[in-house]
């Protein structure tokens, strides 16, 4: 790790740290499996990237149960969020390994992606651009969920990534989405704006939901 990257004590909870790296892991999992399933370098990229996160949130367990480790008795009781958090650490490096497939250029079986092909629902990554309509709007208002069947359930923000977001998309934003082949690819031409008017859901004979 390099003096840049050097990172600082925080005074986070240790059950919120747990929580973080659960919920990155298990992020991380979905990614890595899409981008082999969908032969997609951005999905693989973003694990790459959650891989560092999971680094960084390991490294500040460990430096907060430290600081709570007062007598031999504390250090016996911590033993097991220790090796909690080095499981989360294994997932996160086995994701990693998963979406390198794509990466590096491997492959795999092409009778294997197409049973996964049939699958209901996909993951996708998108980023917001200036001309979308969905630029300045709050995912409640923008009911992505109800209207094209896609869920954004995480957002990065430069370095930040925001997991279950429930706030306004702004320019610049990577959206990570799950839904069906229909509704990521409606997200992603709303993204870029090519789309400027957000779907609405349609009942058994064509009529449009209001």
């Amino acid at each position: 790790m390099s003096e840049e990257e050097e990172i600082k004590y925080k005074p986070i909870s240790i059950m919120e740290l747990l929580t973080q790296m659960h919920s990155t892991t298990t992020l991380m999992i979905d990614l890595a499996y899409s981008a082999v399933l969908f032969n997609d370098k951005d999905l693989a990229e973003e694990v790459s990237e959650l891989e560092k996160k999971v680094e960084n949130l390991k490294t500040t367990l460990l430096m907060n149960t430290a600081i709570a480790i007062k007598d031999a008795v504390d250090a016996e009781s911590m033993i097991g969020i220790m090796e909690v958090g080095g499981a989360a650490d294994t997932i996160s490096h086995a994701a990693a390994d998963i979406a390198d497939i794509v990466s590096i250029g491997l492959g795999i079986d092409q009778n294997i992606l197409k049973a996964f092909a049939k699958t209901q629902e996909r993951l996708t990554r998108v980023i917001i651009q200036a001309e979308s309509i969905l630029a300045g709007k709050a995912l409640s208002e923008l009911k992505l969920e109800t209207n094209i069947g896609v869920s954004v359930i995480a957002i990065r923000r430069g370095k930040e990534l925001v997991l279950n977001p429930n706030e306004r998309l702004l320019k610049g934003d990577t959206a990570i989405a799950r839904g069906s082949d229909v509704g990521v690819v409606e997200l992603d031409k709303l993204a870029k704006g090519e789309l400027k008017e957000i779907p609405r859901p349609k009942i058994g004979n064509g009529c449009v939901l209001n």
